[in-house]
């Protein structure tokens, strides 16, 4: 009957502990979440010379996307091409370094990439390009 009794509280404790966990810290500042932010700040005035003229515009997951490289030069396109991987990759590095932090670990990297993809979106200025889930392109209002 003890045994019984255990068990049962067992249950009843799992979803409690579950409740439990902690919210996300988008802010949180662990040694690889500064790095990496260091990383993308040193990148953001090149970035957004491409993104004011519409060339780089954000993709519905996320990550950076060329949108029209038609008026670049190839040397252009290759600098703006340069700058989208270097700054997805290191998106990607700030979502695992802050899913890292947190209780759960990487469990969590979809709950931290749905709360950056919308706070980068949020950041995004108006007139420039946004993409959504069906991949259609539209300017932000």
């Amino acid at each position: 009957m003890n045994r019984l009794a255990l068990m049962l509280l067992a249950c009843l404790a799992l979803p409690m502990e579950a409740a439990r966990a902690e919210a996300i810290n988008l802010e949180i500042a662990t040694p690889p979440v500064v790095i990496v932010r260091h990383s993308m700040a040193q990148r953001q005035s090149r970035l957004v010379r491409f993104q004011k003229v519409g060339v780089i515009g954000l993709g519905s997951d996320g990550m950076l996307r060329i949108h029209d490289s038609g008026r670049l030069t190839l040397t252009q396109r290759q600098i703006a091409e340069k700058l989208i991987d270097h700054e997805n990759n290191d998106r990607k590095s700030l979502i695992f370094a802050i899913a890292d932090a947190h209780e759960g670990k990487q469990a969590r990297q979809d709950e931290v990439r749905d709360g950056l993809v919308k706070r980068w979106q949020s950041e995004f200025k108006s007139g420039w390009w946004i993409q959504d889930a069906q991949g259609n392109w539209t300017q932000k209002p």
